[in-house]
């Protein structure tokens, strides 16, 4: 497929694919409609035929080439596979959009520190599996880093320790090789249910760039767990603002990651749901 698409790539080679699309033509024929001298146009065959896209038939002192629909069948397969992924993944662009957009936004209001103390965000989610294994894959360090990070940044240090005064961080790098920390206290932690704490998005000396005051609730309901999070944000800057114009969209993503951590942690382990312990009861 990269030797037909490369083959391709080249204008003049095209403009020789849709002449041969026609009806089969010689060398002659193909240099002259396409105003190039007949040896670069039997080199552009050349590698045409290496791809599998051409044929040549040698008929006397002529060479007359023919398309080869095989190929070009194969690459609309490819082409519409990858259309397809495209539209399937469309959110993920329309979520960087939306990013821009906010940043934007933001950056319009942001014109001295404290700009968005106070800000509140709220997030829920209904999860059909047990709360127990929801709030372990909020405590248990190697569950949260499955899930608690944009999946292109590669997790460095991640927990929530489970208890009063106990450690919240959540570090992490990029491709680039840039780092992203964050760190913090547990508030409150009262297992499986409720968790408090405080965790401060910091800069590359290690200043506060926000913080941000998160609120977790889990409830058991009929169809297994109720999620709710509530953040404020203080301690704001200016140079804060791309994280906070991510929040929404960035956590809104978090916490979807978070539902398909959960479904295959369920999956694997076997562990049933509410609505199994009930049939097993």
């Amino acid at each position: 497929m990269e030797q037909i698409a490369s083959a391709l790539g080249d204008g003049a080679r095209w403009r020789i694919v849709e002449l041969l699309t026609e009806r089969p033509r010689s060398v002659g024929e193909l240099a002259e409609l396409t105003g190039l001298r007949q040896p670069q146009t039997t080199k552009h065959l050349q590698t045409l035929a290496r791809a599998g896209l051409v044929t040549v038939f040698p008929l006397g002192q002529r060479r007359v080439y023919a398309i080869e629909s095989a190929p070009l069948q194969a690459l609309e397969r490819r082409l519409r596979q990858l259309v397809a992924a495209t539209e399937a993944h469309a959110g993920e662009r329309d979520a960087l959009a939306r990013y821009r957009t906010a940043i934007d936004a933001e950056s319009a209001s942001a014109h001295r520190d404290r700009w968005a103390d106070g800000r509140g965000f709220s997030f829920e989610r209904a999860l059909p599996v047990p709360r127990e294994l929801v709030w372990r894959h909020w405590v248990e360090p190697e569950l949260l880093t499955s899930w608690w990070a944009p999946p292109s940044m590669t997790v460095t240090d991640c927990v929530l320790e489970p208890e009063p005064g106990g450690r919240a961080v959540l570090d992490y790098r990029d491709a680039e090789g840039r780092r992203y920390r964050s760190a913090g206290r547990v508030r409150t932690a009262q297992d499986p249910g409720h968790l408090v704490f405080d965790l401060s998005v910091l800069d590359g000396t290690g200043a506060v760039s926000f913080t941000g005051h998160y609120d977790l609730t889990l409830e058991t309901v009929p169809e297994g767990t109720r999620l709710r999070l509530d953040l404020t944000i203080t301690e704001t800057t200016v140079a804060a603002v791309p994280y906070i114009a991510g929040i929404e969209t960035g956590w809104g993503q978090v916490l979807d990651h978070l539902a398909a951590a959960v479904g295959s942690s369920a999956h694997t382990t076997g562990q049933p749901t509410p609505k199994d312990k009930d049939t097993q009861s």
